[in-house]
């Protein structure tokens, strides 16, 4: 037989890390941005229970440039995480820094 869950309490045992609007916001400003210039060309965003990532593609069937992930702060992880190429780059607190520092990522300049 089915059994009835109520959405609240399910919610509750198993809360999921997620982006807010407002850091969604900033990821879809500076990837908009990149994709007008022709840098970047496609994203996926993947959820997990303990962490949510945004992962930047410069072609479709490449693996990700960049990743940002987000996962619950605890004593050694910040929160936020910025993953270049399979190598962390930066740990922050807050989804403003990571921006910061990607903006200050050099780009590939055309002549």
């Amino acid at each position: 037989m089915a059994s009835l869950y109520s959405l609240e309490s399910y919610q509750k045992r198993r809360p999921w890390v997620t982006f807010s609007r407002s850091e969604l916001r900033q990821l879809f400003d500076i990837y908009s941005r990149r994709v007008a210039t022709g840098e970047w060309r496609d994203y996926a965003i993947d959820h997990c229970p303990d962490h949510v990532a945004f992962s930047i593609f410069r072609h479709t069937a490449e693996a990700p440039v960049l990743v940002i992930e987000k996962s619950k702060p605890t004593r050694n992880n910040r929160g936020y995480r910025l993953v270049y190429r399979n190598r962390a780059l930066v740990q922050a607190k807050s989804m403003a820094e990571i921006v910061e520092r990607i903006e200050k990522r050099p780009r590939l300049v055309k002549r």
